[in-house]
């Protein structure tokens, strides 16, 4: 009964349009303080305890390394790089626009951060060129979502800090998934190119290839760094968020020099503003949480499942579409800090592995980011194309059922998941 009027207290503020962080905290104090005897101190003392977690210190530091990148240049020269490989097959600059949404997500972990820097630069040229705009509109928009699943990834941290599943094993079971869907995402643009002959380049020389490599070299270099470093044991992924920071600041002031010291304030505050909300949504997250705990929701609802005679089989299948239908309405952030403390037990007590789980919820979080009303890519790339949500909804659909199959795919094989981290951990 409480879940119930809980849930339908939550629901109809969002209704109202209230953000979503604000929903969750007054359904919390509005239940605390009318149906409940918990002290109002222990609320307090569980503001301050559920966010002063180590891990939460990656988020503000992967977001700011995104921001110095993204203002940085390194987009530019991460596209160039990729145009040069990849830019004579058919669909050369689309092909070029997934591999560089791949780089550029490797070193920012965040989507709408790649969908910005990459796509700001490569639709102009793309239109140029003779592509049509939704074609173009439709790589960058689901390639972009490729930020938040190849490490590292902000949304994975949110799972570790409500799970508390090791961030560094997430990272690495993101890598094998990752590099899949960058693959498949491809497949789908040059199957599409070559069926409607749109336009390839000119084949650059291994001269050209090292040139551009050369130049988005200290770019790329930042993979080596979060990655070998976290891997390695270095130091940790909150560290390795922070030495990203440090890094991007020096090379987009330093070393290409395209982002000018009068400049280095707006992006800190840019940063501080999407942090600030960031934290303040999984503050209001840790509330709920503690709700759910204290009312031993979790407990219950894990107990009607098994009772329900579900299989893994099964469970996954309901999780994947529970999921998709939270996208429908919900940001990824929200959806996996509400989410996750409800099902992770379930899917613990079904013996299904944390790892794989948390990368199932990642997959979905990105098919959500493509797909309205609340695909969060959906409305940055209408924000550069100038195309409605209705018209880039039509043209992410190709790519839109390739990530959809591979939602599917993660699902069912969880090796997929779980080689690389099983190899590396033991």
């Amino acid at each position: 009964m409480n879940a119930a009027i809980i849930f339908i207290l939550l629901l109809l503020l969002m209704l109202t349009g209230m953000p979503i962080s604000i929903s969750l905290g007054l359904t919390v104090l509005t239940f605390l303080f009318t149906m409940t005897t918990v002290p109002i101190e222990s609320v307090a003392l569980k503001l301050f305890t559920g966010i002063e977690k180590f891990e939460i210190m990656a988020i503000p530091f992967f977001i700011l390394a995104g921001n110095f990148l993204t203002h940085g240049g390194v987009a530019r020269r991460m596209i160039r790089f990729a145009t040069s490989m990849v830019g004579h097959w058919h669909g050369g600059l689309a092909l070029a626009g997934v591999v560089a949404c791949a780089l550029f997500a490797a070193v920012s972990g965040s989507s709408p951060a790649t969908v910005v820097a990459i796509g700001s630069i490569i639709l102009p040229a793309m239109v140029k060129q003779g592509y049509p705009k939704r074609f173009g509109a439709g790589v960058i928009t689901t390639s972009g979502a490729l930020g938040i699943l190849i490490p590292p990834s902000i949304v994975m941290v949110m799972y570790s800090v409500t799970t508390n599943t090791s961030v560094g094993k997430l990272f690495m079971a993101g890598v094998v998934p990752g590099l899949m869907l960058a693959f498949l995402l491809g497949l789908t643009t040059w199957v599409l190119a070559k069926k409607h002959g749109y336009p390839r380049m000119a084949k650059a020389s291994w001269g050209e290839r090292w040139q551009a490599f050369r130049k988005s070299a200290w770019g790329l270099f930042l993979i080596v760094i979060v990655m070998g470093g976290i891997y390695s044991g270095i130091f940790t992924p909150t560290e390795a968020a922070a030495i990203a920071a440090v890094y991007a600041f020096i090379i987009a002031v330093f070393v290409y020099k395209d982002l000018r010291l009068d400049q280095v304030g707006r992006v800190l505050l840019d940063s501080a503003s999407l942090s600030a909300m960031l934290l303040y949504i999984i503050t209001n997250a840790v509330l709920f949480s503690f709700l759910m705990t204290s009312e031993n929701i979790p407990q219950q609802m894990a107990a009607w499942l098994t009772g329900q005679g579900l299989g893994v089989v099964s469970f996954l299948l309901v999780v994947n579409i529970l999921l998709l239908l939270a996208g429908n309405v919900m940001e990824p952030s929200s959806i996996v800090l509400i989410m996750a403390p409800i099902l992770f037990p379930v899917a613990v007590a079904l013996g299904i592995d944390p790892i794989h789980f948390g990368i199932l919820i990642v997959v979905n979080m990105e098919v959500g980011m493509c797909h309205p009303p609340v695909g969060l890519n959906l409305y940055v790339a209408s924000g550069i194309t100038k195309m409605g949500i209705s018209e880039l909804t039509v043209a992410v659909l190709p790519w839109l059922l390739t990530m959809l199959g591979f939602l599917l795919l993660v699902t069912y094989v969880p090796a997929i998941s779980l080689w690389l981290p099983n190899l590396v951990y033991g």
